[in-house]
């Protein structure tokens, strides 16, 4: 069924869309990048074999693949930013398949860099550095190829699965397809006898906020049901991402699929299920008595997995223009210093930002963030305040590589995935004290511990309750067992009833949460949001208790990139995730949150 309630993409107005012409002023501009780079390619062949010749060999061969890295991703991140605005567009689909096409091109043509150096001895690399001390600038990426060293392929191996890196990306691709051009929703009807339509955008964005549980619960029914026609090919799909990991994981001679992928992230797997067990451990009874706390002021007779996200204060729900949310937080940033907030000040105003909702956009939010130019922010806005906390924590992501992209050269940027959502978190906290300290209305107060507990259950129950089911299927699939839509369903539900108890119904749709989210295709994301959120939570108390000195640690760690292992990473920026006292005491934070709703609703 069409949606008649979301413009065209070419009906948009300017100014809601962000300005692509800063990666490419036109069409053509990118073609014959497109083109240039293609040709520039094969330049690499020169060194092939050659890296254990001499230092100024591998310092030629790091410095021309570098510049062909420069030259590849404005050409990637603009076909995948414009593919995110309209999935639907066979143009976009186009350029993202050749985007995808010319970086397996280049994967396969750079193949050769990792298994030569893994080959030089340790003395050989000495000696190579201190003959040619400009290597030193590549000392990170130098460094994460020797990592792999006990499980490399032979060089002709890793060039053949280097030439196969758009099949092995297949199952995501397949899936983000589906979900923003495919899937369609049956209408519901609304206690007016109006219909209502559905789309990914419109439940998760929308209704299911709504604080009508009637609203709620019928788009929930509605949402569910369109998911069921999915859910055989996304298990096939999901099954497919995940089969290839184990498979992977035990060619390479890794101890199992979660050591490959923590050794990824540079975790320890200590960290990662400290991570897990203490979050789903001792957060579960301050969520249910969140739950049972919305259950009460609610009226419902039961709680059910449609109600979690009411409004717990359905009469007082704040809206704002994108300009006032723009402008309360940069006035929470300020804290930060002037030149943090002169980059929030170009992401908000100058084009960085995607604020449309149109047919075919991609649903929820994110930052690309382009090495060689300014990042790029998607998400949908709604005139609803809650916008805002998505608006600064998408900044945090374009503050951190903003800084890291100023500092470092491109290979030295990413950090590792597990301290990712550090700085993107740690906004959405600045922003929360900010409004507290801002406001004397008890409704607005209420309000902001309320999206506070929005961004601690984002952060500390979806996304943790992935992590731990993720945890359980690499569990079956080590086992060589197929995830069927029974076993991730059933997974899935031991999952959400073990962490909710008794305070909540749950049925059979909410068992299909699994397929909402792309992150499952990458790797073990979904765990890192927690802690990225633990780090703020401690930090973010820093910063209001000692001030300057707190945010220079921050932004030295922002300005570092990918120069460190994460741990270390954060502990310069100022906290230690080695122990689990940080996890600790924001579980405890979060459980004082509920307290003070309980005391203002009795």
């Amino acid at each position: 069924m069409t949606d008649h309630t979301r413009k065209r993409r070419h009906d948009v107005p300017e100014e809601q869309k962000w300005n692509l012409d800063d990666l490419f002023s036109s069409e053509e501009a990118w073609e014959n990048a497109y083109k240039k780079l293609q040709k520039q390619i094969p330049d690499m062949n020169a060194y092939r074999g050659r890296l254990h010749e001499g230092a100024n060999v591998l310092l030629a061969c790091l410095e021309t693949e570098e510049k062909l890295q420069e030259s590849l991703i404005p050409i990637i991140t603009y076909a995948q930013l414009q593919m995110a605005t309209d999935g639907t567009d066979p143009k976009n689909q186009s350029r993202q398949g050749k985007a995808r096409a010319l970086k397996s091109e280049y994967n396969q043509a750079v193949a050769f860099i990792s298994s030569e150096i893994i080959a030089l001895s340790e003395g050989t690399i000495a000696r190579f550095l201190k003959e040619a001390p400009d290597l030193h600038n590549y000392d990170a990426p130098i460094q994460n190829i020797l990592q792999e060293q006990p499980y490399a392929f032979s060089k002709e191996s890793e060039e053949i699965l280097a030439a196969l890196g758009e099949v092995h990306h297949a199952p995501l691709k397949i899936y983000e397809q589906s979900k923003s051009a495919d899937v369609t929703f049956s209408p519901f009807q609304d206690d007016a006898g109006e219909e209502r339509p559905v789309s990914f955008a419109l439940y998760e964005d929308k209704y299911e906020f709504s604080s009508k549980t009637t609203i709620r619960r019928k788009a929930y029914e509605a949402f569910i049901d369109g998911l069921r026609h999915y859910q055989n090919t996304y298990a096939s799909t999901y099954d497919t991402e995940v089969k290839k990991q184990v498979i992977t994981a035990r060619l390479r001679g890794h101890g199992s699929v979660t050591d490959m992928l923590l050794h990824n992230q540079n975790v320890p797997q200590d960290i990662y299920h400290q991570q897990l067990d203490t979050i789903y451990r001792d957060l579960a009874p301050h969520m249910q008595r969140y739950a049972k706390l919305k259950q009460r002021v609610l009226g419902l007779e039961t709680m059910t997995f449609a109600d979690i996200k009411a409004p717990l204060d359905p009469h007082y729900e704040p809206e704002i223009s994108y300009n006032d949310a723009a402008e309360t937080i940069l006035e929470a940033l300020n804290v930060m210093g002037s030149e943090y907030v002169t980059i929030m000040e170009k992401g908000l105003y100058e084009g960085w930002v995607d604020r449309a909702n149109n047919i075919g956009k991609q649903t929820g939010a994110f930052c690309s963030s382009p090495y060689g130019a300014h990042p790029y922010i998607l998400l949908t806005w709604t005139n609803m305040m809650r916008g805002t906390f998505v608006l600064a924590h998408e900044l945090g992501h374009a503050g951190h590589f903003y800084l890291a992209n100023q500092h470092q050269r491109v290979g030295s940027v990413r950090p590792s995935t597990y301290m990712i959502e550090a700085p993107s978190t740690m906004n959405e906290m600045l922003l929360a004290r900010h409004l507290l300290n801002k406001s004397d209305d008890g409704n607005m107060k209420r309000w902001v511990i309320l999206s506070l507990l929005d961004t601690y259950y984002h952060n500390f129950v979806t996304h943790l309750l992935e992590g731990a089911f993720q945890r359980e299927v690499y569990t079956v699939a080590e086992k060589g067992e197929t995830l069927t839509v029974q076993t991730l369903n059933e997974l899935k539900y031991e999952v959400l009833s073990g962490f909710w108890g008794d305070a909540m119904t749950l049925d059979d749709g909410a068992a299909l949460t699994w397929m909402r989210q792309p992150h499952y295709y990458m790797g073990l994301y979904p765990y890192t949001y927690s802690a990225g959120l633990t780090a703020s939570t401690a930090v973010s108390e820093k910063i209001a208790t000692e001030g300057q000195p707190a945010v220079d640690q921050w932004l030295s760690m922002l300005k570092a990139g990918g120069t460190m292992e994460p741990i270390d990473l954060l502990q310069k920026g100022g906290v230690d995730m080695s122990s689990s006292a940080p996890i600790k005491k924001a579980v405890r934070y979060v459980g004082t949150l509920i307290d003070e709703l309980e005391e203002s609703f009795l």
